[in-house]
């Protein structure tokens, strides 16, 4: 039987598959389709301080192989999480990770504290990186400086591990990743969206509202790729890979290519049991390998 649990250093999970931020909800929308328990974790939604109603309609427009999306960081804030979901989530046999957001270094921080004294939640995954908020568009990731800031102040207030979860849309990827690490973040996950836009020629005008949009979706799953590999070659902690996986082979390529897990998003949008499936194909193709642990395969890239 292969063993597929993975070990990030600060957290061991069942298996490499987590269910992205944005396109899996707050978990329980869900739990009638799949058993969240089977998931090796799930990334919540994004988390401001207070509630947030994100931009204005529309919001959503499909590409030719992907999805442009602005909701702009929709939630209902961390007292509501706490109180309502977070409860709901704990019954369940799988790592919930919270996606932080914030308009300003003080607000990270102050979500941190407030949700660190919770019981239920593995890890926070700081989203320094949404391409798709109107204001309030703090993006640090775009930066190595305000990466480290910001990573810093939140680590020195967390008691629990830190993902950074970093932006494609920059020039120097791994620059941003050692910025990140260097400034105490126990894991990186990328990539977030690529900064995208339609235009409807009826009517000359954006097909979203905020005009720009974060464009996810298999369209960007090859640069995706060759990002995590660069910064997995360069980085001592453990990636987390994502951008356009919607099968077991997906997975395979990103783990090979250095990842330790991954994120499903879009995927989720077209079939909620995917998850499931691509953890099931992942058992398949090991056996059918006879690899014992899928572990094994992680940074087993030949390039030469």
């Amino acid at each position: 039987m292969t063993d597929l649990a993975i070990d990030l250093g600060f957290l061991k999970l069942k298996n490499p598959i987590i269910a992205a931020s944005g396109t899996f909800g707050y978990g329980l929308e869900l739990a009638p389709f799949i058993d969240l328990s089977q998931l090796g974790g799930i990334v919540i939604k994004g988390l401001y301080y207070y509630p947030r109603q994100g931009n204005p309609p529309p919001r959503l427009v499909e590409t030719s192989s992907g999805l442009i999306n602005a909701v702009g960081l929709q939630g209902i804030g961390v007292e509501r999480f706490s109180e309502e979901i977070l409860p709901q989530l704990k019954k369940y046999k799988t790592a919930i990770f919270v996606n932080v957001c914030g308009e300003n270094n003080e607000e990270y921080v102050s979500i941190v504290n407030f949700l660190s004294k919770k019981e239920g939640i593995s890890a926070f995954e700081l989203n320094i990186s949404c391409p798709n908020v109107k204001k309030g568009g703090l993006c640090p990731a775009l930066d190595p400086e305000a990466t480290f800031s910001i990573v810093r102040s939140v680590k020195k207030h967390s008691s629990l591990p830190i993902i950074t979860k970093l932006s494609p849309n920059v020039t120097n990827i791994e620059e941003i990743a050692l910025s990140a690490q260097e400034a105490g973040s126990d894991g990186i996950s990328l990539v977030n969206t690529f900064l995208a836009m339609a235009v409807d020629t009826e009517t000359r005008k954006p097909k979203i509202a905020n005009v720009f949009g974060g464009l996810s979706g298999p369209a960007i799953k090859p640069i995706a790729l060759r990002m995590v590999f660069q910064v997995a070659s360069r980085v001592n902690i453990p990636v987390i890979g994502m951008g356009g996986i919607f099968s077991a082979e997906d997975a395979l390529e990103f783990m090979i290519a250095g990842a330790k897990a991954v994120q499903v998003g879009t995927a989720n949008l077209i079939d909620p049991e995917v998850t499931l499936k691509i953890i099931q194909e992942l058992r398949n193709y090991c056996e059918k390998k006879g690899i014992k642990k899928i572990e094994d395969i992680v940074g087993t890239l030949k390039t030469v």
